[in-house]
Protein backbone atom coordinates (compact mmCIF):
# COMPACT_ATOMS: atom_id res chain seq x y z
CA UNK A 1 0.00 0.00 0.00
CA UNK A 2 1.84 3.41 -0.13
CA UNK A 3 5.26 3.67 -0.33
CA UNK A 4 4.02 4.08 -3.57
CA UNK A 5 4.63 8.21 -4.21
CA UNK A 6 8.16 7.85 -2.56
CA UNK A 7 10.01 11.12 -2.51
CA UNK A 8 12.72 10.21 -5.27
CA UNK A 9 15.88 10.31 -2.60
CA UNK A 10 19.41 10.52 -4.15
CA UNK A 11 21.11 6.63 -4.15
CA UNK A 12 23.99 7.38 -1.91
CA UNK A 13 26.14 5.27 -0.21
CA UNK A 14 24.73 6.07 4.13
CA UNK A 15 27.89 7.00 4.89
CA UNK A 16 28.48 9.49 2.00
CA UNK A 17 24.92 11.08 2.66
CA UNK A 18 24.37 13.77 4.53
CA UNK A 19 21.21 13.66 7.36
CA UNK A 20 18.56 16.01 6.10
CA UNK A 21 18.39 19.36 7.90
CA UNK A 22 21.81 19.94 7.18
CA UNK A 23 21.67 22.10 3.92
CA UNK A 24 20.47 25.25 4.24
CA UNK A 25 19.73 28.06 1.53
CA UNK A 26 21.07 31.08 2.78
CA UNK A 27 21.25 32.88 -0.33
CA UNK A 28 18.14 32.56 -2.80
CA UNK A 29 20.51 33.55 -6.06
CA UNK A 30 22.46 30.05 -5.18
CA UNK A 31 18.77 28.19 -5.38
CA UNK A 32 19.95 26.32 -8.36
CA UNK A 33 22.94 25.10 -7.42
CA UNK A 34 21.86 22.64 -5.68
CA UNK A 35 19.11 19.83 -6.32
CA UNK A 36 17.30 20.25 -2.82
CA UNK A 37 17.79 22.66 0.14
CA UNK A 38 16.10 21.29 3.89
CA UNK A 39 14.44 23.53 6.61
CA UNK A 40 13.18 25.98 3.99
CA UNK A 41 11.19 28.95 5.75
CA UNK A 42 7.30 29.72 4.51
CA UNK A 43 6.88 33.56 4.30
CA UNK A 44 3.50 34.53 6.03
CA UNK A 45 2.37 35.03 2.33
CA UNK A 46 3.40 31.75 1.20
CA UNK A 47 1.35 29.70 4.13
CA UNK A 48 -1.91 31.71 3.79
CA UNK A 49 -1.68 30.48 -0.21
CA UNK A 50 -1.03 27.02 0.14
CA UNK A 51 -4.11 27.86 3.06
CA UNK A 52 -6.18 29.22 -0.02
CA UNK A 53 -5.05 26.51 -2.12
CA UNK A 54 -6.02 23.93 -0.12
CA UNK A 55 -9.58 25.66 1.10
CA UNK A 56 -10.17 26.14 -2.63
CA UNK A 57 -9.76 22.43 -3.86
CA UNK A 58 -11.66 20.65 -0.76
CA UNK A 59 -15.13 22.65 -1.33
CA UNK A 60 -16.29 19.95 -4.02
CA UNK A 61 -16.07 16.29 -2.52
CA UNK A 62 -16.21 13.11 -4.24
CA UNK A 63 -19.87 11.78 -4.04
CA UNK A 64 -20.67 8.77 -1.78
CA UNK A 65 -21.07 6.22 -3.94
CA UNK A 66 -17.66 6.60 -5.44
CA UNK A 67 -16.12 6.79 -1.79
CA UNK A 68 -17.74 3.56 -1.05
CA UNK A 69 -15.88 2.21 -4.40
CA UNK A 70 -12.74 3.56 -3.59
CA UNK A 71 -12.88 1.66 -0.12
CA UNK A 72 -13.94 -1.59 -1.37
CA UNK A 73 -11.74 -1.99 -4.63
CA UNK A 74 -8.94 -0.45 -2.58
CA UNK A 75 -6.97 -3.30 -3.16
CA UNK A 76 -7.71 -3.22 -7.01
CA UNK A 77 -6.70 0.58 -7.42
CA UNK A 78 -3.15 -0.31 -5.64
CA UNK A 79 -2.86 -3.67 -8.22
CA UNK A 80 -3.49 -1.74 -10.94
CA UNK A 81 -0.84 0.47 -9.41
CA UNK A 82 1.69 -1.86 -8.29
CA UNK A 83 1.07 -3.08 -12.61
CA UNK A 84 2.32 0.61 -14.04
CA UNK A 85 5.17 0.59 -11.63
CA UNK A 86 6.67 -2.63 -11.03
CA UNK A 87 10.35 -1.66 -11.81
CA UNK A 88 10.04 1.62 -9.39
CA UNK A 89 11.04 0.03 -6.75
CA UNK A 90 13.72 -2.04 -6.27
CA UNK A 91 15.93 0.94 -6.37
CA UNK A 92 18.79 1.79 -4.10
CA UNK A 93 17.85 3.19 -0.71
CA UNK A 94 20.74 3.81 1.49
CA UNK A 95 19.46 7.21 2.12
CA UNK A 96 16.75 5.29 4.70
CA UNK A 97 19.95 4.24 6.57
CA UNK A 98 21.23 7.62 7.19
CA UNK A 99 17.57 8.92 8.40
CA UNK A 100 16.47 5.57 10.16
CA UNK A 101 20.03 4.53 11.69
CA UNK A 102 18.03 2.27 13.48
CA UNK A 103 17.42 -0.34 11.02
CA UNK A 104 20.79 -1.03 11.13
CA UNK A 105 20.52 -4.03 14.20
CA UNK A 106 23.73 -3.34 15.36
CA UNK A 107 23.44 0.36 16.00
CA UNK A 108 19.85 0.19 17.43
CA UNK A 109 21.01 -3.09 20.09
CA UNK A 110 23.56 -0.50 21.29
CA UNK A 111 20.26 2.14 22.01
CA UNK A 112 18.27 -0.83 24.02
CA UNK A 113 21.45 -1.51 25.88
CA UNK A 114 21.82 2.41 27.19
CA UNK A 115 18.67 2.56 27.64
CA UNK A 116 18.69 -0.57 30.02
CA UNK A 117 21.21 0.68 31.86
CA UNK A 118 19.44 3.85 32.45
CA UNK A 119 16.24 2.27 33.49
CA UNK A 120 18.18 -1.00 35.21
CA UNK A 121 16.85 -0.48 38.44
CA UNK A 122 13.04 0.11 37.51
CA UNK A 123 13.36 -3.04 35.94
CA UNK A 124 15.22 -4.75 38.30
CA UNK A 125 12.69 -3.36 41.12
CA UNK A 126 9.26 -4.88 38.90
CA UNK A 127 11.34 -8.40 38.96
CA UNK A 128 11.65 -8.78 42.30
CA UNK A 129 8.02 -8.91 42.61
CA UNK A 130 7.32 -12.55 41.94
CA UNK A 131 3.45 -12.24 40.74
CA UNK A 132 4.16 -8.50 38.57
CA UNK A 133 4.44 -7.77 35.36
CA UNK A 134 8.00 -7.40 35.22
CA UNK A 135 8.44 -11.00 35.56
CA UNK A 136 5.94 -12.09 32.87
CA UNK A 137 7.78 -9.73 30.71
CA UNK A 138 11.31 -10.99 31.11
CA UNK A 139 10.22 -14.56 30.09
CA UNK A 140 8.34 -13.78 27.13
CA UNK A 141 10.78 -10.71 25.75
CA UNK A 142 14.15 -11.92 27.81
CA UNK A 143 14.83 -8.21 28.42
CA UNK A 144 18.34 -8.86 30.01
CA UNK A 145 21.09 -7.04 29.61
CA UNK A 146 22.70 -10.20 27.78
CA UNK A 147 19.84 -10.67 25.05
CA UNK A 148 20.00 -6.86 24.15
CA UNK A 149 23.67 -7.27 22.97
CA UNK A 150 23.57 -8.12 19.34
CA UNK A 151 24.67 -12.27 18.51
CA UNK A 152 25.44 -12.60 15.05
CA UNK A 153 24.03 -16.02 14.36
CA UNK A 154 23.04 -17.50 10.88
CA UNK A 155 19.42 -18.21 11.51
CA UNK A 156 18.52 -21.90 9.96
CA UNK A 157 16.30 -21.94 6.68
CA UNK A 158 12.91 -21.57 7.22
CA UNK A 159 10.97 -24.69 5.86
CA UNK A 160 7.78 -25.49 4.66
CA UNK A 161 6.31 -21.41 5.26
CA UNK A 162 3.45 -20.26 3.73
CA UNK A 163 2.54 -17.26 2.70
CA UNK A 164 -1.46 -17.74 3.49
CA UNK A 165 -1.33 -16.23 7.08
CA UNK A 166 -5.24 -17.17 7.85
CA UNK A 167 -3.95 -21.22 7.65
CA UNK A 168 -0.46 -20.09 9.71
CA UNK A 169 -0.49 -21.33 13.52
CA UNK A 170 1.50 -18.50 15.48
CA UNK A 171 2.53 -19.06 18.63
CA UNK A 172 5.50 -17.58 20.86
CA UNK A 173 8.47 -20.59 19.73
CA UNK A 174 8.31 -21.41 16.31
CA UNK A 175 7.11 -18.68 13.43
CA UNK A 176 8.83 -17.47 10.28
CA UNK A 177 12.21 -15.59 12.02
CA UNK A 178 11.66 -17.27 14.77
CA UNK A 179 15.66 -17.69 15.33
CA UNK A 180 16.63 -14.44 14.31
CA UNK A 181 17.62 -11.82 17.08
CA UNK A 182 16.56 -8.87 15.25
CA UNK A 183 13.47 -8.45 13.41
CA UNK A 184 12.04 -5.67 11.19
CA UNK A 185 8.54 -5.38 9.66
CA UNK A 186 8.24 -3.09 6.69
CA UNK A 187 4.75 -2.30 6.07
CA UNK A 188 4.63 -2.06 1.91
CA UNK A 189 8.08 -2.89 0.24
CA UNK A 190 10.68 -0.34 -0.43
CA UNK A 191 13.59 -2.33 -0.68
CA UNK A 192 14.61 -2.67 3.00
CA UNK A 193 14.16 -6.29 2.61
CA UNK A 194 16.65 -6.25 -0.11
CA UNK A 195 19.23 -3.94 1.32
CA UNK A 196 20.90 -4.89 4.73
CA UNK A 197 20.66 -8.46 4.43
CA UNK A 198 24.39 -9.34 5.47
CA UNK A 199 23.62 -9.13 8.82
CA UNK A 200 23.18 -12.97 9.65
CA UNK A 201 20.43 -12.27 12.52
CA UNK A 202 18.17 -10.14 10.65
CA UNK A 203 14.91 -11.07 9.96
CA UNK A 204 12.60 -9.23 7.30
CA UNK A 205 8.98 -9.58 7.44
CA UNK A 206 7.29 -7.12 3.79
CA UNK A 207 3.56 -6.61 4.44
CA UNK A 208 1.00 -5.13 1.81
CA UNK A 209 -2.64 -4.57 0.94
CA UNK A 210 -1.48 -5.03 -3.01
CA UNK A 211 -1.41 -9.18 -4.00
CA UNK A 212 0.77 -7.94 -6.95
CA UNK A 213 3.27 -5.91 -4.93
CA UNK A 214 3.52 -9.43 -2.45
CA UNK A 215 4.33 -10.95 -5.68
CA UNK A 216 7.18 -8.40 -7.06
CA UNK A 217 8.81 -8.88 -3.73
CA UNK A 218 8.18 -12.66 -3.81
CA UNK A 219 9.69 -13.09 -7.82
CA UNK A 220 13.09 -10.56 -7.00
CA UNK A 221 16.04 -12.45 -7.57
CA UNK A 222 16.77 -11.14 -3.97
CA UNK A 223 13.87 -12.48 -2.51
CA UNK A 224 15.48 -15.39 0.16
CA UNK A 225 12.55 -16.81 2.10
CA UNK A 226 15.16 -17.81 4.87
CA UNK A 227 15.95 -14.35 5.62
CA UNK A 228 12.43 -12.85 4.39
CA UNK A 229 8.78 -13.33 4.91
CA UNK A 230 6.11 -11.37 2.19
CA UNK A 231 2.81 -11.31 3.00
CA UNK A 232 -0.75 -9.77 2.17
CA UNK A 233 -1.86 -8.24 4.92
CA UNK A 234 -4.52 -5.24 5.38
CA UNK A 235 -3.80 -2.99 8.33
CA UNK A 236 -7.16 -2.54 8.90
CA UNK A 237 -8.44 -5.94 9.02
CA UNK A 238 -8.92 -6.43 12.54
CA UNK A 239 -10.13 -10.18 11.83
CA UNK A 240 -6.61 -10.86 9.87
CA UNK A 241 -3.71 -11.66 12.24
CA UNK A 242 0.25 -11.37 11.90
CA UNK A 243 2.35 -14.27 11.30
CA UNK A 244 4.34 -13.13 14.49
CA UNK A 245 3.18 -13.17 18.32
CA UNK A 246 2.90 -10.00 20.04
CA UNK A 247 6.67 -8.22 21.10
CA UNK A 248 8.53 -9.96 18.83
CA UNK A 249 9.60 -6.85 16.23
CA UNK A 250 12.52 -4.83 17.01
CA UNK A 251 11.60 -2.17 13.92
CA UNK A 252 8.43 -1.51 12.23
CA UNK A 253 8.76 0.50 9.31
CA UNK A 254 6.00 3.05 7.94
CA UNK A 255 7.02 4.79 4.52
CA UNK A 256 4.32 6.87 2.57
CA UNK A 257 1.94 4.11 4.06
CA UNK A 258 -0.11 6.01 6.75
CA UNK A 259 -1.51 8.33 4.92
CA UNK A 260 -3.20 5.53 2.68
CA UNK A 261 -5.10 4.59 4.82
CA UNK A 262 -9.02 6.32 5.83
CA UNK A 263 -8.14 8.55 8.78
CA UNK A 264 -10.85 7.30 10.67
CA UNK A 265 -9.33 3.64 10.42
CA UNK A 266 -5.18 5.24 11.52
CA UNK A 267 -5.57 4.83 14.90
CA UNK A 268 -6.72 1.09 15.23
CA UNK A 269 -4.18 -0.30 12.41
CA UNK A 270 -1.28 1.67 15.09
CA UNK A 271 -2.68 0.27 18.10
CA UNK A 272 -2.17 -3.45 16.24
CA UNK A 273 1.02 -2.07 15.18
CA UNK A 274 2.21 -1.21 18.28
CA UNK A 275 1.65 -4.49 20.35
CA UNK A 276 3.76 -6.25 17.97
CA UNK A 277 6.93 -4.14 18.94
CA UNK A 278 9.31 -5.30 22.24
CA UNK A 279 9.70 -3.29 24.71
CA UNK A 280 12.48 -0.82 23.53
CA UNK A 281 11.04 -1.53 19.85
CA UNK A 282 10.42 1.08 17.60
CA UNK A 283 8.03 2.47 14.90
CA UNK A 284 9.71 4.83 11.98
CA UNK A 285 7.72 7.07 9.51
CA UNK A 286 7.71 8.98 6.78
CA UNK A 287 4.91 10.63 5.36
CA UNK A 288 2.91 13.31 3.62
CA UNK A 289 2.78 16.77 5.62
CA UNK A 290 -0.03 19.29 5.60
CA UNK A 291 0.39 21.52 2.57
CA UNK A 292 3.07 19.35 0.66
CA UNK A 293 3.02 20.37 -3.16
CA UNK A 294 1.39 16.90 -3.76
CA UNK A 295 -1.93 18.72 -1.90
CA UNK A 296 -1.55 21.85 -3.50
CA UNK A 297 -1.70 20.56 -7.21
CA UNK A 298 -5.29 18.53 -6.24
CA UNK A 299 -8.41 19.49 -8.11
CA UNK A 300 -11.69 20.00 -7.19
CA UNK A 301 -13.56 16.96 -6.90
CA UNK A 302 -10.68 15.03 -5.60
CA UNK A 303 -11.14 15.58 -2.17
CA UNK A 304 -12.54 13.14 -0.21
CA UNK A 305 -12.86 14.49 3.00
CA UNK A 306 -10.72 16.93 4.80
CA UNK A 307 -7.00 16.85 4.02
CA UNK A 308 -7.96 13.28 2.18
CA UNK A 309 -7.97 12.94 -1.57
CA UNK A 310 -8.03 10.39 -4.09
CA UNK A 311 -5.52 10.26 -7.17
CA UNK A 312 -6.65 9.80 -10.62
CA UNK A 313 -5.56 6.64 -10.44
CA UNK A 314 -7.88 5.74 -7.88
CA UNK A 315 -5.27 5.36 -4.98
CA UNK A 316 -6.01 7.83 -1.94
CA UNK A 317 -3.95 10.28 -0.01
CA UNK A 318 -3.92 12.11 3.68
CA UNK A 319 -1.16 15.15 4.52
CA UNK A 320 -0.73 15.17 8.14
CA UNK A 321 -0.19 17.72 10.68
CA UNK A 322 2.63 17.26 13.31
CA UNK A 323 0.33 16.85 15.70
CA UNK A 324 -1.47 14.18 14.35
CA UNK A 325 1.00 11.21 14.18
CA UNK A 326 1.67 12.39 17.79
CA UNK A 327 -2.15 11.57 19.05
CA UNK A 328 -1.82 8.36 17.20
CA UNK A 329 1.48 6.85 18.53
CA UNK A 330 0.88 8.23 21.77
CA UNK A 331 -2.38 6.99 22.26
CA UNK A 332 -1.18 3.49 21.26
CA UNK A 333 1.56 3.62 24.06
CA UNK A 334 4.14 4.80 22.23
CA UNK A 335 6.83 7.20 23.14
CA UNK A 336 8.13 10.09 21.18
CA UNK A 337 12.17 9.89 20.26
CA UNK A 338 11.59 11.82 16.99
CA UNK A 339 8.92 14.36 15.47
CA UNK A 340 9.50 16.61 12.75
CA UNK A 341 8.27 18.41 9.92
CA UNK A 342 11.13 18.45 6.68
CA UNK A 343 10.17 21.46 4.71
CA UNK A 344 12.13 21.01 1.76
CA UNK A 345 13.12 23.01 -1.29
CA UNK A 346 13.16 20.52 -4.37
CA UNK A 347 15.07 22.26 -7.63
CA UNK A 348 14.49 20.83 -11.05
CA UNK A 349 17.81 22.94 -12.52
CA UNK A 350 16.81 21.89 -16.01
CA UNK A 351 13.75 23.38 -15.79
CA UNK A 352 14.74 25.91 -13.70
CA UNK A 353 11.88 24.86 -11.24
CA UNK A 354 11.55 24.96 -7.55
CA UNK A 355 8.76 22.50 -5.77
CA UNK A 356 7.85 22.55 -1.68
CA UNK A 357 7.50 19.96 -0.43
CA UNK A 358 6.28 19.01 3.20
CA UNK A 359 7.06 15.60 4.66
CA UNK A 360 6.49 14.33 8.46
CA UNK A 361 9.37 12.33 9.79
CA UNK A 362 8.81 10.19 13.28
CA UNK A 363 10.31 7.65 15.49
CA UNK A 364 8.39 6.44 18.90
CA UNK A 365 9.22 3.63 20.85
CA UNK A 366 7.24 1.32 23.30
CA UNK A 367 8.37 1.60 26.77
CA UNK A 368 10.39 -0.81 28.56
CA UNK A 369 7.95 -0.58 31.26
CA UNK A 370 4.53 -0.76 30.66
CA UNK A 371 2.28 2.32 33.19
CA UNK A 372 0.62 -0.60 35.00
CA UNK A 373 3.79 -2.18 36.17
Amino acid sequence: MAGSYPEGAPAVLADKRQQFGSRFLSDPARVFHHNAWDNVEWSEEQAAAAERKVQENSIQRVCQEKQVDYEINAHKYWNDFYKIHENGFFKDRHWLFTEFPELAPSQNQNHLKDWFLENKSEVCECRNNEDGPGLIMEEQHKCSLKSLEHKTQTPPVEENVTQKISDLEICADEFPGSSATYRILEVTFYSIIFVHMSDPGLFVYCCDFSSTAIELVQTNSEYDPSRCFAFVHDLCDEEKSYPVPKGSLDIIILIFVLSAIVPDKMQKAINRLSRLLKPGGMVLLRDYGRYDMAQLRFKKGQCLSGNFYVRGDGTRVYFFTQEEPDMLFTTAGLEKVQNLVDHRLQVNRGKQLTMYRVWIQCKYCKPLLSSTS
